[in-house]
């Protein structure tokens, strides 16, 4: 097997495979199928949302490549009247920046540096890219879910129930079937906002704005909440996840803010602190699903997640790299990071699942190795 993923890789760099998943099982007899919000996907790779997510021509690229999912560019709620009460971050994007970032330890990772924040356009331009990825989504090609910013009241103060109840119903029309699917975002950049000085605050935002939103759609409702990174310590990180009792999943977490320089970054100091927060061990199973993200760059960091109990992975930073970073020389980025995380023979995803199989750390059921039983809580 070991021999076949090295000659696999060196074929693919020329030609990667839509469907590698199908290609997975069969010539190494490994599921990759994995979970997103409740969905079933092909394998555990999407895209987080971002300046990667905000037109339909780059959604059919993704499809293209096979990814399993896409979480559309932040749109910042609105009442009838198009008015907004978080409408600071309803900034154009500068341009992005893919730099190194040295870690604390010294280790050299990846980031990407830029001063915007959530979608600038219209909202009726969002609702319009929203139908787009309910079409790609209808062809089987990928879950494509929105993703929005809603108001956040100081303590004290009250939520604007319109600005809920306008933006989930136009959302949720533009969806179409039900169940309805919806990030909720809590941008990097509010960890640097006065607002988020209040530890108190920030728990009441996680235990009530999920409620309001579900009772905003006219429709049953999926909800996941991308948390952020606080100015707190780790025992905080895990107070907001269990402050979030009424989400269906939580993405855990975004990017770290560096107030110097004024932008969210990621890397390793990142990853570290993500992976060492999900591995504080657990009360018995949530219903509540995890999806990981933060400096995933390999096969190997996918795994790493994966055994703190992340059903799937959300990608940006890794997306945007040199070409030159990349094994593969043919194929869009996408192409070229999915060939990377899935078939590098040392780091990759399969031969991450090889190689707990070998020190006796994962089993094969019905004859496969299952990516899903990585999970610390699977059946």
């Amino acid at each position: 097997m070991r021999a076949r993923l090295e000659r696999d890789f060196e074929r693919f760099k020329r030609d990667p495979p839509a469907d590698f998943p199908d290609h997975a099982r069969d010539a190494f007899h490994v599921n990759l199928t994995a979970r997103y919000l409740g969905c079933s996907i092909v394998h555990p790779i999407g895209k987080g949302s971002g300046q990667l997510s905000l037109n339909a021509a780059q959604l059919d690229d993704d499809a293209a490549a096979g990814l399993a999912f896409v979480v559309l560019k932040t749109v910042i709620a609105q009442d009838e009247t198009g008015a907004q009460s978080m409408a600071a971050w309803a900034v154009h994007e500068t341009r992005m920046t893919v730099e190194r970032r040295a870690a604390a330890d010294g280790r050299d990772g990846w980031t990407v540096s830029w001063k915007g924040r959530g979608w600038d356009r219209s909202f009726e331009d969002y609702l319009a890219l929203v139908r787009a990825g309910r079409d790609v989504a209808a062809a089987g090609a990928m879950v494509v879910v929105p993703s929005a910013k809603y108001h956040l009241p100081r303590l004290g103060e009250a939520f604007r129930d319109r600005e809920y109840a306008y933006t989930t119903q136009r959302l949720a029309e533009a969806w179409g079937e039900p169940p309805f699917l919806l990030e909720i975002d809590f941008s990097p950049t509010l960890a640097a906002d006065s607002l988020s000085e209040d530890r108190a605050q920030i728990l009441r935002w996680l235990r009530e704005v999920p409620g309001r939103v579900r009772a905003a759609s006219p429709v049953p409702a999926r909800l996941a909440v991308k948390l952020m990174n606080a100015r707190f310590d780790d025992a905080f990180q895990r107070e907001m996840m269990e402050a979030c009792a009424d989400a269906d999943a939580l993405v855990c977490f975004n990017r770290m803010f560096d107030a110097g320089r004024g932008i969210a970054y990621g890397g390793w100091d990142l990853s570290d602190r993500n992976l060492r927060v999900l591995g504080i061990p657990d009360a018995p199973p949530s219903r509540v699903g995890r999806t990981g993200t933060g400096n995933i760059h390999s096969g190997r960091m996918i795994l790493e997640y994966a055994r703190r109990g992340c059903e799937s992975v959300q990608l940006h930073t890794f997306f945007q790299l040199p070409l030159s970073e990349y094994p593969a020389t043919q194929g869009s980025r996408t192409g070229r990071a999915l060939h990377a995380l899935v078939f590098d023979p040392r780091d990759g995803l399969i031969a991450g699942m090889l190689e707990l199989e070998a020190a006796g750390r994962l089993e094969r059921r019905d004859g496969e190795l299952h990516f899903l039983d990585l999970l610390p809580h699977a059946d």
